[in-house]
């Protein structure tokens, strides 16, 4: 039997442009932010509130991976309705929740596999980073839109910009009939600057400046239209820089067989990455790796830190992990090291980003300088570009290439990266 519309008091003080969201009534809708913005709190409490309007019918969160829907959207979904003290039930085994007030049922799903979305009609649709979800996966959920029992039928969506991509045309350039989209400004989440006033100060030396630009203050950017290291120039970032030994040695690897590349790197006391050497080997083992580290360096130094891709970890076909090969090479050599190696490496462009902001901050600060030693890795920096009309680098232009650049990446971001969480009350969301 299907059930009425019911009420519940949620303790939520939207901001302005939140406000702005839940009260269109367009058909479509969208909540384009920067980071802070609140847009993870806008997706929930939206699906909330249609999941009331339409007692007993289904809908659905979306969000373009399943580990990202597994560790974000849907925390961030669960934690509001814990909050709000909204009964529910979460069915793990067929990704559904049912809202035991309203007798609504929520479909969780990732999008990275559109064709699966076919099937049963929609009274409402929420997306999670819609720029991460190819358009093909919106037009399916736009199609399924048609319950036709349903009280208010509405399909919305939360993203940050990124670009002149298809959710800008779509949406903010020519927009179809029946969509609206509300911008959120920067600095609004009252929330979040009440609990760390200096956050956006923070991001701003952490982020070169067209990201800043992004992130930060919301705006539509061509930034995939060029190179991957924007902010590189020669003539600020190659000098010569020589071996400090009172300093610990930093050697990063891309475990990749043709080439395998690593660079040593030390971070001087003011915080300037310094780039000493790259080993780049053609059709090379990760033993042959660590001879040549040793060979280049003379001597094993006091101490040493080891950065690496994650898929080091993985078994070979020797029966050992590259990861299991290193900490074997060191052990026999006596040295005082530490492995610093991700259980999964970082996305591509938040690496990417953190590189090019250690080139060239949103102050004009140089914190990353290579010696001229290192042609391969000034080559990636000078050539790696993106496949056009995407945010997908370019790998297949020259085998060479973006190996040297992402041993270095994986450093940067587990010596550099952010180390800010969540904010109850004003997450970053």
């Amino acid at each position: 039997m299907e059930r009425r519309t019911s009420e519940r008091q949620i303790k939520y003080s939207p901001l302005p442009s939140q406000k702005k969201f839940h009260g269109s009534k367009a058909k479509i809708k969208g909540f384009s932010g920067p980071i802070g913005s609140g847009k993870s709190q806008a997706l929930c409490q939206e699906a909330i509130r249609l999941s009331y309007l339409n007692p007993g019918r289904t809908g659905l969160i979306g969000a373009p991976t399943y580990p990202m829907l597994r560790d974000s959207t849907l925390t961030s979904f669960l934690e509001v309705l814990q909050e709000s003290a909204i009964p529910y039930e979460l069915n793990k085994g067929d990704n559904t929740l049912l809202m035991k007030d309203s007798g609504s049922r929520i479909l969780l799903r990732s999008l990275d596999e559109f064709e699966r979305l076919r099937g049963t009609n929609l009274a409402w649709f929420g997306v999670d980073e819609l720029t991460y979800t190819q358009e093909e996966a919106w037009l399916r959920l736009e199609g399924r839109l048609r319950d036709p029992k349903a009280t208010v039928r509405c399909g919305f969506a939360v993203w940050t910009p990124k670009g002149f991509d298809w959710v800008y045309r779509k949406f903010i350039q020519d927009p179809p009939e029946g969509y609206e989209t509300i911008r959120a400004q920067a600095f609004e989440n009252r929330h979040l600057t009440s609990q760390v006033p200096d956050f956006y100060e923070r991001l701003k030396s952490s982020y070169n400046e067209q990201f800043y630009r992004q992130e930060v203050l919301g705006d539509y950017l061509n930034l995939q239209g060029g190179m991957v290291y924007s902010s590189f120039d020669r003539r600020l970032h190659v000098k010569e820089v020589t071996l400090n030994p009172n300093l610990p040695v930093l050697w990063a690897l891309d475990f990749n067989v043709d080439p395998m590349c690593s660079v040593v790197v030390q971070i001087a006391s003011n915080g300037e990455i310094q780039v000493l050497d790259e080993i780049v080997l053609r059709r090379a083992t990760t033993p042959m790796a660590c001879d040549a580290f040793a060979e280049r360096l003379g001597r094993i130094p006091g101490a040493v830190r080891v950065y690496g891709d994650a898929s080091g970890a993985a078994m070979q076909t020797t029966g050992s992990s590259d990861h299991q090969v290193l900490r074997e090479f060191f052990r026999r050599e006596g040295a005082n090291v530490e492995f610093r190696m991700p259980r999964a490496n970082p996305p591509v462009r938040e690496r990417v980003a953190l590189v090019n902001t250690k080139l060239r901050n949103a102050y004009d600060e140089i914190r990353l300088v290579v010696h001229p030693k290192c042609k391969e890795l000034i080559a990636d920096f000078e050539q790696v570009g993106y496949v056009e009309d995407t945010m997908q680098i370019d790998k297949n232009r020259d085998r060479m290439r973006t190996h040297v650049s992402d041993a270095l990446g994986y450093l940067i971001c587990q010596e550099c990266g952010p180390k800010t969480g969540p904010v109850s009350g004003g997450r970053l969301i």
